[in-house]
């Protein structure tokens, strides 16, 4: 079926490009930029929902004569389909096919950076697909690799930290038996720790943070004979993350970080040479952290996040009053 476009100004827009005196090309071009514009800062879901329609638009429009402008309009079309709100499977595979058929034209015809993008886009495509049993995870990895291959951390190094976050937590949610669990959690750590070789606190702040952030993470739950060593790197590495993330400037982040770091906290002595001493000291930390972090959710109408750290709090309320 092919989308609606209910939004006058777009109606209007393609009615200016259909009478305007320019090459067939040259108006597909329009419509593509024009989604674009919806895409890129969208103010509702209307807004993706107008860019598939103006997507869709200059892929009919293609045909067979412009097989590179067909393939970016889809892309296009594939990309925004996949950032609609609670977009459902259907759109996801929507987004799937769409990837698989303009890839190969790409390959062929388009930039190394336009392939790279539509590898990394279908990567995440791919990894959303892949707890329905609609995808593999496997393939989603391949395709971050692929767009590795372009997405340098020495030209392209936000990319290349993004790749590396995503490579990671498709191996965290790979599923592996049991007795290889520990295989995925390795594979997922080195990640980050190879994007971390390359992306540093001065020049890549923010994706410093994340990949610190979700190093701590992965540490945190990495199942070893040394839980304790393990808790003590993640918040280490929660610590580097919050050098850049602030109330202030990034408040989700850093309430994300310290709600993180108190769950490491609430399960580490606060000694780690002596255990038998217990952990008050690092209870009552994570309960302020778990404070603050409700209070930012809070206020900033992240009631999931927010509900997820009141059940952390009164867990934490009856490990410090059980010691009291």
């Amino acid at each position: 079926m092919t989308p609606s476009i209910t939004d006058s100004a777009v109606k209007a827009a393609v009615a200016a490009i259909a009478s305007e005196s320019a090459t067939t090309a040259e108006k597909i071009q329009m419509l593509i930029e024009m989604a674009q514009g919806f895409q890129k800062k969208p103010k509702t879901a209307q807004d993706l929902r107008n860019a598939v329609g103006l997507y869709y638009r200059a892929y009919e429009m293609s045909g067979e004569e412009y097989p590179l402008l067909k393939a970016k309009a889809q892309v296009g079309m594939a990309g925004t389909l996949q950032i609609i709100p609670h977009a459902d499977t259907e759109l996801l595979l929507q987004a799937k096919a769409g990837y698989e058929e303009a890839l190969p034209i790409l390959q062929e015809l388009a930039t190394p950076e336009e392939v790279a993008e539509a590898q990394m886009n279908f990567g995440l495509v791919l990894q959303s697909l892949a707890p329905y049993n609609l995808a593999r995870i496997s393939d989603s990895i391949q395709a971050y690799h692929e767009a590795l291959r372009v997405f340098t951390w020495e030209d392209y190094p936000q990319d290349y930290a993004i790749l590396y976050n995503n490579i990671a937590i498709a191996y965290l949610s790979m599923p592996m038996a049991s007795e290889r669990e520990y295989l995925r959690q390795g594979l997922a750590v080195q990640s980050f720790e190879v994007a971390l070789k390359h992306i540093n606190l001065i020049d890549h702040p923010r994706e410093y943070a994340m990949l610190q952030n979700n190093l701590g993470n992965a540490l945190q739950y990495l199942v070893s004979s040394h839980p304790v060593d393990n808790n003590l790197k993640a918040i280490a590495a929660y610590n580097e993350a919050l050098k850049v993330r602030n109330s202030r400037d990034t408040p989700l982040e850093y309430a994300n970080t310290i709600s993180n770091k108190a769950n490491a906290l609430f399960n580490l002595p606060d000694y780690p040479e002596k255990p038998e001493l217990g952990n008050s000291k690092n209870l009552l930390q994570a309960r302020s952290y778990y404070q603050e972090a409700w209070s930012i959710f809070t206020e900033h109408q992240q009631l999931e996040q927010a509900e997820l750290v009141v059940q952390a709090l009164k867990d934490v309320e009856v490990e410090i009053r059980t010691i009291s």
